[in-house]
């Protein structure tokens, strides 16, 4: 019932959010405007992020009070938010935002949660847990939440994409923290799901508005840290599968981008339409078409994940 009831606050907290933000994102000009990289043709506000912050981030401490995990995902998220607006706001005013301040803040923010003791311990086996060095897990950590800030950003060019694959990915982690009974990064992902879903009202094709980078890399890290404190403690080396699987769409489309720019020569880091949705859509998907094509592959991989934790665990 306390999942329910967090995941219904925080559905409503964005579903009012949103409308309020994107007058105000209307009336100081915060918007996207198209370019010769971008999908859509006329403005679209940019403040989306905000309001998803604020319905994950409210219910979270409303019903875990100040715990590590709440802790993590207030701070580390406020920095995101904060630094995303800042490079909303030259996107709405036509120019680009440096992106080394984005990634010292994308590095040190995937570090907050080893402070507050949520990292990759080791794997458990039939024999007891086999602890990981400390330097190699640490690492693991980190790089694991700064590739998933990028990663859901990456994939945050089509109506409706980001928003909608974070659901698909929060709705099994939910699962698999319910069945390994990690009732605290439960009540995270079922927060999430209810946040993805009511901005995926006002963000699915054509989207009233966006949730810029502020939103999208705010997803990638709640999600890091949901695998992180959920799926991946005291995983086999079976079910490391599991949040992989979860998260498949984003790691896939990244690995396969990231491939094709080295292959180029391009800068890994300069954005493109290289990314998946731009290939379908070139081969002549809707956007409609392309995110329910993509819809269908989370699915699959979400599904596949589930499997494999009650086929193995």
């Amino acid at each position: 019932m306390p999942y329910i009831i967090a995941a219904i606050i925080s559905f409503g907290i964005v579903f009012l959010c949103v409308p309020l933000l994107r007058r105000l994102a209307l009336r100081l000009g915060f918007v996207d405007r198209p370019t010769s990289r971008k999908i859509h043709r006329k403005p679209v506000p940019l403040m989306g992020g905000a309001g998803l912050y604020l319905g994950i981030v409210i219910p979270l401490l409303a019903f875990q009070g100040t715990t590590p995990l709440s802790l993590t995902i207030s701070l580390g998220g406020l920095l995101l938010v904060l630094i995303g607006l800042l490079d909303d706001a030259a996107k709405s005013k036509g120019k680009d935002f440096p992106v080394w301040p984005r990634l010292i803040i994308y590095a040190g923010v995937a570090l907050i949660p080893l402070l507050f003791g949520i990292r990759i311990v080791g794997l458990s086996s039939p024999g007891g847990l086999i602890v990981l060095p400390e330097w190699f897990a640490i690492f693991a950590s980190a790089a694991w939440v700064f590739a998933l800030i990028n990663m859901i950003n990456f994939i945050d060019g089509v109506d409706g994409l980001a928003s909608g694959v974070s659901t698909l990915s929060s709705i099994t982690l939910f699962i698999a923290a319910l069945f390994k009974g990690q009732l605290d990064t439960a009540l995270l992902a079922v927060i999430l799901v209810g946040a993805c879903v009511a901005f995926l009202i006002f963000n699915f094709y054509p989207a009233r508005i966006f949730m810029g980078d502020a939103g999208a890399t705010f997803l990638g890290y709640t999600l890091a840290v949901i695998a992180v404190d959920g799926a991946f403690k005291s995983a086999t080396f079976v079910t490391v599968a599991v949040p992989l699987l979860a998260l498949g769409v984003p790691i896939l489309d990244t690995t396969v981008v990231m491939l094709r720019r080295l292959i180029s020569g391009k800068g890994l880091h300069r954005a493109d339409k290289l990314h998946t949705h731009h290939m379908l859509m070139r081969w002549g998907l809707t956007q409609i078409q392309t995110v329910s094509f993509i819809y269908l592959i989370a699915a699959l991989f979400s599904l596949l994940s589930i499997v494999v934790l009650l086929a193995l665990s």
